[in-house]
């Protein structure tokens, strides 16, 4: 059945996929921050973060509810919602007692409806456009999305760290910051709110979406996932998914807190503002000219041609951080630059995972297999994330960052098995 749409796409893409991405990099990124400034210590804050990846681990789990369960119109309208109702739930618990452990159970709500709201809105994005105006918008959805976490990495948190600034000359640092990031979080609610509103009246009526009746759900449900690992060279691909960012799933939880931290303990002692410019301005835009060479490079030579250097991209900047913790440069310039040249190789080299994947998932159920993959990508995250704060506090900066170049020698051995 073709959809009546009547409302150009240019009005509801790039807001939608703004409202995609927000919530992830707050859940991802910003919480970090955020905690390290409340004076949450790294083990605990790698640990519980590194857990909120798990629903976009296991979102494959119940995305089969969003095709049965209502419209994905439905689903997307109402889970900006509860990810408005979440971030106001942060900004009322932050400066009040507790406010780790009541700000990170809403964190979850927050992950939690973000994942669903994934789902629905990828569904909505096909269901909506066209197959020649779907791979027109691929790269509109992809700026609002990068855009989103700009915002997220940049905006919010250098916003934080002007309000940390003005309250502490009133108050004392350890009201002055929870009041400060309770101000930004009720900005980011409101800011939900008003993106709901917008797509309950902005967002099209495809006569397509409709919830899923025809056949046994439960059995097309389990099929998705035997085919999946009965696919050929499963064992190696799962390898290369789950090591291939080894090293950087650790080192991004403790990026951040390494800057932040005080050069008695080994940081480098910046301000909030400082590191909303050094990692969520100038790191995002180095990670996004890297993605995007990264695209055209692979487009010329095919992925077999590139994946070793994609690897190396990926591994070997790392070593940037080495130089910070052993030198401690005070030049923000010198900083700015090592944290580019890192989000730069990350760029450049997440290309190849992200189009393995996308190889690896082709066929009759490719949807669905990409996001097992992408399920699996998560745990790849989540797992040594957990324990890399630990790892830091027992063993200090300068040799942490040491391990972490240790730590990119098992993707460089994922590399060897798949077969592209």
């Amino acid at each position: 059945m073709k959809s009546k749409i009547t409302k150009s796409p240019w009005s509801w893409i790039p807001t939608l996929y703004f409202a995609q991405g927000l919530p992830y990099v707050v859940v991802m990124t910003l919480a970090v921050i955020m905690f390290k400034r409340l004076g949450i210590n790294n083990t605990d804050i790698a640990l519980y973060t590194s857990w909120l990846y798990l629903p976009w681990v296991i979102k494959p789990l119940w995305s089969p509810l969003v095709d049965i369960v209502k419209t994905k119109r439905w689903w997307v309208i109402t889970m900006q919602l509860v990810i408005g109702g979440g971030l106001a739930g942060i900004a009322l618990t932050l400066p009040g007692p507790h406010a780790f452990r009541y700000s990170l159970a809403f964190m979850w709500l927050l992950a939690f409806s973000s994942a669903t709201h994934d789902i629905a809105a990828d569904g909505f994005y096909m269901l909506g456009l066209d197959t020649k105006k779907q791979a027109f918008f691929v790269g509109i959805r992809n700026t609002a999305y990068r855009l989103a976490m700009l915002t997220g990495q940049g905006l919010i948190v250098m916003f934080a760290g002007w309000l940390e600034k003005t309250y502490s000359s009133t108050f004392p640092e350890e009201i002055a910051v929870p009041r400060a990031w309770s101000v930004t979080f009720y900005l980011l609610a409101i800011l939900f709110v008003l993106l709901f509103l917008y797509h309950q009246f902005i967002l099209p009526k495809p006569e397509n979406d409709i919830p899923v009746k025809n056949g046994n759900p439960l059995n097309a449900f389990f099929q998705t996932f035997i085919t999946f690992f009965q696919k050929k060279g499963i064992i190696a691909a799962l390898a290369f998914i789950l090591l291939f960012r080894f090293a950087e799933s650790q080192l991004v939880k403790i990026a951040s807190p390494f800057l932040l931290d005080k050069p008695e303990v080994g940081g480098l002692g910046l301000n909030t503002m400082q590191v909303g410019t050094i990692y969520g301005v100038v790191g995002l835009i180095a990670l996004t000219i890297g993605g995007i060479l990264g695209g055209i490079f692979m487009a010329k030579n095919g992925l077999k041609h590139w994946i070793w250097w994609m690897t190396a991209a990926m591994n070997l900047p790392n070593i940037v951080y080495v130089y910070l913790a052993f030198v401690h440069p005070s030049n923000i310039w010198l900083i700015s630059s090592a944290v580019a040249i890192e989000q730069f190789g990350y760029g450049f080299g997440f290309t190849a995972l992200t189009y393995f994947m996308m190889l690896f998932s082709k066929g009759p159920q490719q949807t669905a297999h990409y996001a097992i993959c992408t399920g699996f990508m998560a745990l790849g995250m989540m797992l040594p994330g957990m324990i890399s704060g630990y790892i830091q506090e027992l063993i200090g900066y300068q040799h942490f960052f040491l391990w972490i170049m240790l730590c990119t020698i098992p993707s460089f051995i994922a590399v060897k098995y798949i077969k592209i």
